[in-house]
């Protein structure tokens, strides 16, 4: 999809109602934060296993003719442990070719963000009140939204999930918890969510972080095993944060500052990328792919803190700065979506949001879905429950800007810990390679973790070696047979284009400038 006026407003998401929404906003006469925070709030309901009002969020903000801000409306730890049994247990999403073992119950769950996010980024840069913002998604709650395959597939992978209790099931369309599926075209509704819309929408967060959710979410929490009390919730504030900022080649770079993973891990990816393929313009695509493959790589074993080569002076930095952030905050790894804004003023939104995997747990009366966040491996790794206490949790999210000359884009994925190697992809073949935005988005991935090399199959794919290479450089690649979500879900725009990811039924559209 594309377009070359240059007064449009453009949208990329990871759903057709989310993208839809914030189309709606812009021609209300709402500006790209608007538009955003409506996108944001009807992605809780059109991809619910994927965000939530009950999990975290990152952003960056694009302001024209002032420096980019970062806001950090992601998930904080309990402020203490609980100290009887836990209400948490390990399930096993399958995703066809891997499976992935997450835990879920009252226990897994952290201090959610979202809702102080949609409304400090309303307060700060928004043009409508926020129940106007929200309106779209108050709609979406109450008449429902088409499930859609990727979705579908989402509830399968994470059916354990989906069948915790009733109240969850309910929410995904089921009658009992072990009632089968609802088929793709089912309109799944959320009318409690659409009444707590409404409240938030007038009274804003307090109505979440000091009312009557709060209270029945500590509630549960302290007579059937979860860590968060009043307090927790009362107490969370978002954070306004200064990207962190880099040069690939001859682009900036803005991305979700520390205590986030991501836009270090963005940045070293790419600075070991720049130094092993230091001419791409001059070499085949076996060279560019082998480059690639050594710098995912090296920036997973930095991931996982194990002896690496030093690619540069930067790159020690940022490693010893990574290993800093590592021993202070503990990091998730979890589900997510994004979404791309820019309305024809050059205010641009790229936020990502996630739920982890989701909790099971349903806050009454409001159709809120709690995150799981304490239920990732990566934040346990000296055992469940040693994370530190009142503390941000650290995300692999990556909302990112660059500018190149006049050029910028705003684009950010989900996919858990393939955010990284999917954003490094597109960026290189942006900047490298010259590609379109939807070209760049759709060529087939690698990911390279814990030594495992996995790829889309290549075959007939432009920006790939054939099999054959393959074959003889790397029998050992694990090759999918065909896209998947596994590989995340890039949703991006351009100062005169806008694609979203078909690996995750992704919409954008573009719309003549208001008049």
């Amino acid at each position: 999809m594309s377009g070359h006026c240059a007064k449009t407003r453009r949208i990329a998401s990871g759903h057709r109602a989310t993208t839809d929404a914030a189309a709606a906003v812009l021609e209300l006469g709402g500006n790209a934060v608007d538009a955003a925070i409506a996108a944001a709030a009807t992605a809780c309901v059109a991809e619910p296993l994927l965000c939530s009002l009950g999990g975290g969020a990152l952003a960056i903000v694009r302001v024209p003719g002032r420096a980019p801000v970062a806001l950090d409306a992601f998930t904080q730890t309990p402020r203490q442990r609980h100290a009887g049994e836990l209400d948490f247990y390990p399930i096993i999403g399958h995703f066809g070719t891997d499976t992935q073992e997450f835990h879920v119950g009252l226990g897994s769950m952290a201090t959610p963000g979202v809702p102080a996010g949609l409304a400090a980024l309303s307060e700060r840069f928004g043009r409508l009140p926020l129940d106007e913002a929200l309106a779209p998604a108050i709609s979406a709650a109450r008449d429902g939204v088409e499930l859609n395959a990727m979705q579908h597939h989402t509830l399968e992978i994470l059916q354990p999930i989906v069948r915790a209790n009733p109240a969850c099931s309910r929410l995904f369309g089921l009658d009992r918890p072990d009632g089968p599926l609802p088929v793709i075209g089912t309109r799944l509704s959320n009318p409690e969510l659409a009444d707590f819309l409404e409240d938030f929408g007038q009274q804003g967060p307090d109505c979440f972080y000091r009312g009557e959710p709060a209270r029945k979410l500590a509630e549960a929490c302290v007579h059937h095993g979860g860590h968060l009390h009043l307090g927790d919730l009362a107490a969370y504030r978002v954070r306004w944060r200064r990207p962190l900022r880099w040069r690939y080649r001859d682009a900036t770079l803005w991305s979700a500052p520390p205590p986030a993973f991501g836009g270090m891990m963005l940045a070293l990816a790419l600075g070991r990328l720049a130094q092993l393929h230091p001419t791409p313009k001059r070499s085949g695509r076996e060279a560019a792919c082998s480059a690639m493959i050594q710098a995912l790589d090296w920036t997973d074993r930095v991931r996982q803190d194990l002896e690496t080569p030093d690619a540069s002076s930067s790159a020690r930095s940022l490693r010893a700065a990574f290993r800093d952030l590592r021993a202070r905050h503990a990091l998730v790894q979890a589900g997510t979506t994004h979404i791309s804004v820019e309305d024809e003023n050059g205010l641009g939104v790229a936020i990502t949001l996630s739920n982890g995997e989701a909790s099971g747990y349903v806050i009454p009366g409001t159709g809120i879905l709690m995150n799981n966040m304490l239920g990732e491996e990566d934040i346990n790794r000296a055992g469940f429950h040693a994370w530190p206490c009142n503390r941000r949790l650290a995300s692999m999210m990556a909302p990112t800007l660059i500018r190149r000359g006049q050029a910028h884009w705003l684009l950010g994925s989900g996919g858990s810990n393939r955010i990284r190697s999917a954003l490094t992809q597109v960026i290189a073949r942006l900047i490298d390679g010259g590609s379109a935005l939807s070209d760049a988005i759709e060529a087939a991935r690698l990911h390279v973790e814990g030594g495992l090399l996995s790829c889309e199959r290549p075959t007939g794919d432009r920006t790939l070696p054939d099999p054959d290479w393959w074959r003889q450089r790397h029998p050992e690649a694990c090759l999918w047979p065909r896209r998947s979500l596994y590989f995340g879900g890039v949703h991006a725009i351009s100062h005169d284009d806008a694609a979203a990811d078909p690996r995750r039924e992704g919409r954008a559209r573009i719309l003549a400038a208001s008049s």
